[in-house]
Order: structure tokens, then C-alpha cells, then sequence
């Protein structure tokens, strides 16, 4: 194996060919290939340069849509550490358990998010180097926290002095901790080879180029975001990152910014849709209009194609344990129509040296045209989960006549015949997509009950759309509720689009014939209550 293999291995090509190119639009702010670089190598030696324990060889990027999050990506990787995402909009005791489940000893934090870093050192056992570029004066903190190191920005190395790293690419580019069952995160690791593999299809896929524009509409907690970065930067591209302000107004950044590369989830197309903001001729400037993350709406891809006349569109599909995506549909006006179902367009094809597998119960492949469990194998496969073998055998498996290992992604599918694309039918357990996060609603069920102190606790997605839900409501099996301020707990433990719209309180669940709790029945009743 080669450097050539490193998913930032292009990323210093890039650096080295287009260095006055620009990198990255963010917060006001653009800055060339060059002054990315230098911002990235200085903050790897910087941590190189305190000798921290490299055991786990991973990095903390505390940012939120400023230069220091990108620069902190592309440093963590320089360092020879994978990076692990933390955001400043989620509750900080949700962070500090990230924090805490990776183990890393270093982390890169920016100015909007200082403000938690009390909160979330608390109960640290082992020695930080925490390392903030843009605060000068870091006294304070080392009083209060003498246990770890602050390095403000007069401390920081000059670039000139970062030196690269022997990395495997069976390393850890990042690890994302996505919703668990269990009430605690759990982290995902990919690897620099399962990255890259998606990182040169896609490039290659739609001819990149230096002139592009790459939106960046994704936080750096979602697995998608690495999509626009890496695409972006292995092909001398540039990033464009809206402030959250901006990214209620999205047809707007499209223009203002000169995009040409759109990536997000369906809903955003949704909500431009709901705004009028897809008027026929509306984004000429666009080539290449990608949507992930949840199903994509027939009627949603239609306005869009008036809208963007001269893009291709393409719906592609994986969830994050398969690397950002690992199957994709390219819309077709003539023929794609007829090939939809349930108003959602198909999810199509496995990218090159991906395989799928339709499954039934027992993992044995179902006939064509039959539906099934798809099951994914091939070089994006990724490495499991963070310290976790229990999950990681259940859901990493070798089935029956095979000899590699498969991921069990939990999706229905109806396997394809001969010449037509695979269609997704839904999810076979109880995880839902809301706004295009993978939300697990025993995460949810878990937080209410230790919360309110209530056994019987149902989370269901609601009210229904064609990519998931829009939010989650809850049921407890309580006649007298004794928790007014339940919401607020919830709310501190879970990011806001987790957190439930309402609470029904009931003596006693609906029960199905197997004796579980009906949430078919919790569906009826909510639909009563429109």
C-alpha cells in the first residue's frame, strides 16, 4: 500500500498544483490552497510538538462552520490521526460522551464553541492537549485546569515545521458516533481506503474540475460532509460553506456563491420546494445536483430538474458504516417515472467493486423481484464499530456460501431483475431519517425513560413524509404524569432534531398479538389528533 491511498493524500496534490486556487469559502472568509494548507500543517505540529500519546491515534475537532473546523480536519489527518467531529449545537453532555468514547488526547477547538469547554472536560480522566488558534491569551484555563495543556495562538507552530506521518490506509480517517440503540452514540470508524475508494469514484464520476463550486450544507457530525471536502479539495475545487443564517435561504447561496456541485439531503429540496424557491430556470449554473441521506421524492426531483435545467441528478445511497454512499441512481425525465415506487426515486446501482446482497431472515439471498434485507460487502465496508466487538459481529456478517464480510445496513429492498435499478421499501426496525439523520428512536426511548422514570415509553416518527418523518412524538404509559418539565431534560440530553414535539401520557399501551407495544396503533391515534 501507498500514500496514494490516504483520503488527504490529493488534498496536498492540490496544495502543491492550484496553490492560489481557492480552498474554502467559510464565515466571510476564503482561503487558497495554500493558506488552507498552512493553517492545517501548523495545527498538526502544533499537536505533534506536545508529544501527546498517540494511543488512540485520533484528534477532536471542536468547530462549527469556521475555518478552524476545516483547517482542523485537514490537520488531524496531516497529524496521522483520524479526526472525531464534535458540534456546538448539540448538548454538551452528548458531546462530552463523544469526547469521552473515542479516547482522544488532542482537540482542536474554535471560537464559537470555547464557551463548552468546561463542560465538557468535566470528568476527563486522562490529559488533554487542547489547542485553540483563536484565543491568545489560554492563562485562565490552565488555572482552572491544570491537568490539561492549552495552547493559545502565539504557542502555535509554524507550518514549517510539520513533517508527514507513516500512516496505514487501514487507519481510522474519522470515526462518527451516530445515534445507538442502547441511549449512547456509537462510533463508526472509516478507514483512509474506504474513503478514498468513494472520494476518486465520485471525482471521477462527474469530471471534476479546479473551476468547480462544492456547497457544503452538511455539519462536520454528518457523514456526508466529508463528501464535499474531499471531492472537492483531491480535484483543486473549492468548498462553499453557508452560515446557518444562509442555510435557511439555500437558493440563495446556490447563486450567490456560483455553485456548480449541489449535495444535501432531500429535505432541503423539500423545503425550497415549499418556498418557491424552485422556479423553472432558477439554478442554470448547476451541473452536478446530488441528494443522500433519506429517500428522495419523485415530485421533489421533477421541480428540481426545472430548476436546475442544465444539471444531472443523482440520488445516491449508504449509510454511514459503507462510507457516505455505495449505490447510485442517476435520474432519467423519460424513463425514471416509470421505474419509481412509492413516490420515491430508486436507489439503483453498487458503485464499482461494491456488492449487494438481498437477503431474508436467515441471510439466505432472495429471487429476483422478492424483497429483502440488503446487505452490502466490498472496499467501503468500514472498519466497524469503536470499540465495541458486540455490535460490530451483529452487524458486520459473513453469510451463508460467503466468504466476505457483508454489512447488515437494515434496509428493505426489492431485489432487481434483469435491467432495472434496486428500489428501497423502508426500514425493517424502528430507525427513521428526520432532516436526513439516522435517528435510532430506542436512543430516544432510552433518554425518556431514565428521564421521567416511566418503563413503557414509545417513540415514533411524526408526521410521516416520503423521506422519513419530520420529527417524533412519544408515548407514556403513565394516567398521571408527575414530570412537567420532561421536555426540557430531553432536550438537554439529545440534539434538537431528536428531541420529541409532544408527550402523550396514557394508562396503559396498545399491544400487538406478539404482545409488544403497537406502534401502528400509536400512528392511528396520532392521525386522530390532526
Amino acid at each position: 500500500m501507498s500514500e496514494k491511498e490516504l483520503l488527504h493524500y490529493d488534498v496536498l496534490h492540490s496544495v502543491r498544483a492550484f496553490p492560489d486556487r481557492p480552498a474554502i469559502v467559510v464565515a466571510g472568509e476564503t482561503l487558497t490552497y495554500t493558506q488552507l494548507y498552512q493553517k492545517a500543517a501548523s495545527l498538526a505540529a502544533t499537536i505533534a510538538d506536545h508529544h501527546i500519546i498517540p494511543d488512540p491515534p485520533l484528534t477532536a475537532v471542536f468547530a462549527y462552520r469556521s475555518v478552524i473546523a476545516f483547517a482542523g480536519v485537514l490537520g488531524a489527518l496531516m497529524l496521522g490521526h483520524g479526526y472525531v467531529p464534535l458540534n456546538c449545537t448539540f448538548p454538551t453532555d452528548r458531546t462530552k460522551i463523544m469526547l469521552q468514547r473515542s479516547g482522544c488526547r488532542a482537540m482542536i477547538v474554535d471560537s464559537q464553541s470555547e464557551s463548552q469547554i468546561d463542560q465538557v472536560l468535566t470528568g476527563l480522566e486522562h490529559e488533554m492537549v487542547v489547542v485553540l488558534p483563536d484565543r491568545a491569551d489560554t492563562g485562565e484555563l490552565s488555572a482552572r485546569w491544570p491537568m490539561h495543556r492549552f495552547i493559545g495562538a502565539g504557542q502555535m507552530v509554524s507550518h514549517d515545521h510539520w513533517r508527514a506521518a507513516d500512516v496505514s490506509p487501514d487507519s481510522p480517517a474519522y470515526i462518527l458516533f451516530t445515534s445507538g440503540s442502547t441511549g449512547l452514540p456509537k462510533g463508526v470508524v472509516v478507514t483512509h481506503s474506504n474513503a478514498k475508494h468513494y472520494v476518486d469514484f465520485i471525482a471521477d464520476r462527474y469530471s471534476i474540475t479546479p473551476e468547480d463550486r462544492f456547497s457544503q450544507m452538511f455539519e462536520m457530525t454528518f457523514d456526508l460532509s466529508v463528501a464535499d471536502m474531499f471531492v472537492a479539495w483531491s480535484r483543486g475545487a473549492c468548498v462553499c460553506c453557508p452560515s446557518a443564517k444562509i442555510l435557511l435561504k439555500p437558493g440563495r447561496f446556490i447563486n450567490e456563491s456560483g455553485l456548480t456541485v449541489w449535495f444535501s439531503v432531500p429535505s432541503t429540496a423539500i423545503f425550497m420546494k415549499r418556498l418557491g424557491s424552485m422556479k423553472p430556470g432558477s439554478y442554470p449554473g448547476l451541473r452536478v445536483s446530488m441528494f443522500c441521506g433519506e429517500a428522495l421524492p419523485v415530485d421533489v426531483v421533477k421541480a428540481w430538474t426545472e430548476a436546475a435545467p442544465n444539471s444531472i441528478i443523482e440520488n445516491l445511497y449508504g449509510p454511514t458504516e459503507l462510507t457516505i454512499a455505495c449505490m447510485y441512481y442517476r435520474w432519467d425525465t423519460d424513463l425514471s417515472p416509470n421505474l419509481s415506487e412509492m413516490g420515491v426515486v430508486p436507489i439503483g446501482y453498487p458503485f464499482p467493486d461494491m456488492e449487494a446482497l438481498v437477503v431474508d431472515d436467515s441471510l439466505t439471498e432472495v429471487a429476483p423481484g422478492e424483497t429483502g434485507e440488503l446487505l452490502m460487502a466490498g472496499p467501503q465496508v468500514s472498519a466497524g464499530y469503536w470499540r465495541d466487538t458486540e455490535k460490530t459481529s451483529a452487524a458486520f456478517v459473513v453469510p451463508p456460501n460467503k466468504q466476505e464480510i457483508y454489512y447488515r445496513t437494515g434496509d428493505r429492498v426489492r431485489k432487481p431483475t434483469v435491467g432495472r435499478p434496486m428500489i428501497y421499501l423502508g426500514r425493517t426496525d424502528n430507525q427513521i431519517k428526520i432532516l436526513g439523520h439516522r435517528v435510532e428512536l430506542a436512543e430516544i426511548e432510552a433518554v425518556v425513560r431514565e428521564e421521567s422514570g416511566i418503563d413503557g415509553v414509545v417513540a415514533v416518527g411524526w408526521p410521516i413524509t416520503p423521506s422519513g418523518a419530520s420529527g417524533v412524538e412519544v408515548f407514556l404509559q403513565d394516567s398521571n404524569p408527575s414530570r412537567t418539565d420532561l421536555k426540557e431534560g430531553v432536550a438537554g440530553r439529545l440534539p434538537s432534531y431528536m428531541v420529541p414535539k409532544r408527550f402523550h401520557f396514557i394508562a396503559a399501551l396498545p399491544l400487538n398479538s406478539n404482545g409488544k407495544f403497537d406502534r401502528k396503533e400509536l400512528l392511528k391515534h396520532l392521525e386522530g389528533l390532526e
